[in-house]
């Protein structure tokens, strides 16, 4: 599967590049890298279509300089693309977030990650407060499941932190197959990763469910999810950003699950819930 990568520079910067991010993921864009001139973005070519940034009303302001090139990345080709791009993170002083090529830290945790066209390196805004939410929870002997794994960093972190089962799905072959070789990276032996989408939810029971897609397809599967969460399970939910709260928040109240913290990082946000 090949990609359309594009390169937009920005002027100024803040708060234009979130904004930018959040109405290209509503557009299908899936894969982000934030630099100091821009961003960097990627789109599944079959997904893509010429007119794909016409609804990108940001593109349009006039309190930003915004310019762009695009150019179609071949999958051998990703490689050079994250490698040139890709620095480690480190997440609250205990985890850090890192390619196989990076010195080894001093910190709790180390994820090792070859995201290649995956999203999930913990740079995005979301996988950073999901990270942040599973670090401040006790996992420990718990069922989760990570839904739109991406890179399954999230589904790796929640096994370090103790728990002793992990289902990791995305509906993408290639975070399919990028998430098992994480996951093998990373020396764990309790995920399970799945090439699907809420489908393939059944009878199984979550004592934690995390899910960092975008704001329609969890407002499409908070049901399906209400429905695997164990009593005193915890939901938590990325991809969208603070306006979406209250949708996101009345979708869920539906199904008796009640807001219990918010993360917020540039506009972006991250909420925990329980039932």
């Amino acid at each position: 599967m090949n990609y359309i990568g594009y390169e937009f520079l920005i002027e100024p910067l803040q708060p234009a590049s979130d904004i930018l991010i959040a109405e290209l993921g509503y557009a299908g864009f899936e894969s982000f890298v934030e630099n100091e001139s821009g961003i960097s973005a990627y789109i599944q070519k079959s997904d893509w279509h010429k007119d794909i940034l016409e609804g990108i009303e940001i593109l349009k302001s006039d309190d930003f300089s915004i310019s762009h090139t695009f150019e179609e990345i071949e999958q051998q080709n990703w490689n050079e693309e994250w490698e040139n791009n890709f620095h480690p993170i480190v997440v609250d002083d205990l985890c850090t977030v890192r390619a196989p090529f990076h010195e080894i830290p001093n910190t709790k945790y180390d994820l090792i990650i070859e995201p290649k066209m995956s999203f999930g390196t913990g740079h995005h805004e979301t996988t950073h407060m999901m990270i942040q939410h599973l670090l401040k929870n006790n996992l420990k002997e718990t069922v989760v499941l990570d839904m739109g794994c991406g890179t399954a960093v999230l589904a790796i972190l929640a096994e370090k932190l103790g728990a002793k089962k992990v289902d990791a799905i995305d509906i993408d072959n290639w975070c399919y197959l990028n998430s098992l070789e994480n996951a093998e990276r990373n020396n764990c032996s309790n995920i399970s990763v799945f090439e699907g989408d809420a489908t393939l939810l059944g009878k199984t029971k979550y004592d934690v469910i995390i899910a960092n897609i975008n704001r329609n397809i969890l407002l499409q599967d908070i049901s399906t999810y209400a429905m695997c969460l164990r009593p005193r399970g915890r939901l938590f939910l990325s991809g969208f950003y603070k306006e979406d709260i209250p949708l996101i928040e009345a979708e869920c109240k539906k199904y008796m699950l009640k807001l219990n913290e918010i993360i917020e990082r540039g506009s972006w946000v991250s909420l925990k819930f329980i039932n």
